[in-house]
């Protein structure tokens, strides 16, 4: 891969574990009002998949939405306006963590019920299919969904129409404190289920940027060229609690062994380990590369705390009724 683009996956995801440790570390101010689920472990999905898309092609996520909103071109700012309510945000402080949306960035948002967004992607997709467009949808999700019959249905509509979609599953083994063992038979491998519906679909580490990177780049590229979708499980692991700011292996669902041995695959510290054994960053740049992100979020806090609250007259607006 050229050097550029191997620093620029860096570099894109230490900005979005920066952004969410900030975020852990200014919630318990409570000035957050909303809940938050953050992707620390996880940067490597967001950044290797979103890096091979342009602006005006569509992203939709879940409830851990944060670095699929960063890395699809999302605005810091607007993002840090939401969490903390403000009419700035992305979706006018109305929405919170959970309900990004930023249209000119092509993310057409996020929603916490589980697998909701699946179907809405595949719309889309259809859609830019019937006006002629060469966009190329992703729907990211986390392996709990695909237990919803919205996913099956949406799988097989997809197969159907051949549709540009590209599945992203984030596997990171728990639906809120239940393993898969107490969701899935045993020794069912999850991209298996799209194959059943005859879509291409494959297995990939989750913490390695560069193979993502190059999953998604395929699965991209087939569904630019009207290949049809394809589904991609990058197994994964978060490291912080469910929902919220802490760390939360004490309550005896996932073992501390379990937690150090995936922390010890954090995606983050295995490409600067490469980027530095191949001399394509030295310690100082990395440095100074976090120092220009830290200034830029603390930008963001400052930009999101001095920013007015929605008026109340705005309570009903962007809102569809009868």
């Amino acid at each position: 891969m050229e050097r550029e683009i191997l620093k620029r996956l860096f570099s894109e995801m230490l900005r979005i574990r920066m952004v969410e440790e900030k975020i852990a570390a200014l919630y318990p101010e409570q000035e957050m009002r909303c809940p938050v689920h953050l992707c620390i472990g996880q940067e490597a999905i967001a950044v290797g998949t979103c890096a091979n898309l342009a602006r005006d092609d569509y992203v939709l996520s879940g409830h851990r939405s944060h670095g699929h909103y960063l890395a699809k071109g999302g605005d810091l700012k607007a993002m840090m306006a939401e969490l903390y309510g403000k009419v700035t945000g992305c979706s006018k402080g109305k929405g919170g963590s959970m309900h990004l949306v930023d249209l000119s960035a092509g993310f057409l948002g996020a929603t916490p019920i589980v697998g909701s967004t699946i179907p809405i992607g595949v719309g889309a997709a259809l859609g830019t299919v019937m006006r002629g467009e060469g966009r190329v949808t992703v729907v990211f999700f986390g392996e709990a969904a695909t237990e919803e019959g919205v996913f099956h249905e949406s799988i097989n509509l997809a197969a159907l129409k051949k549709l540009p979609v590209v599945f992203v599953c984030e596997n990171n083994f728990y639906s809120v404190y239940s393993p898969l063992a107490v969701r899935q038979p045993e020794g069912r491998q999850i991209f298996e289920l799209a194959k059943g519906y005859g879509v291409e679909s494959h297995q990939a580490d989750g913490n390695d940027v560069v193979e993502v990177y190059e999953a998604a780049e395929r699965a991209v590229r087939k569904a630019r060229r009207g290949g049809g979708p394809t589904f991609l499980e990058f197994k994964t692991y978060r490291w912080r609690e469910h929902c919220g700011p802490y760390y939360d292996n004490d309550l005896g669902y996932r073992s501390e062994a379990e937690f150090q041995e995936w922390r010890q695959r954090c995606p983050i510290d295995r490409m600067k380990e490469r980027l530095v054994r191949e001399s394509l960053l030295r310690q100082g740049d990395i440095s100074e590369m976090a120092a220009s992100l830290e200034a830029e979020i603390r930008e963001a806090v400052v930009f999101a705390k001095e920013s007015p609250a929605p008026e109340e007259e705005q309570l009903f607006d962007h809102i569809c009724s009868p």
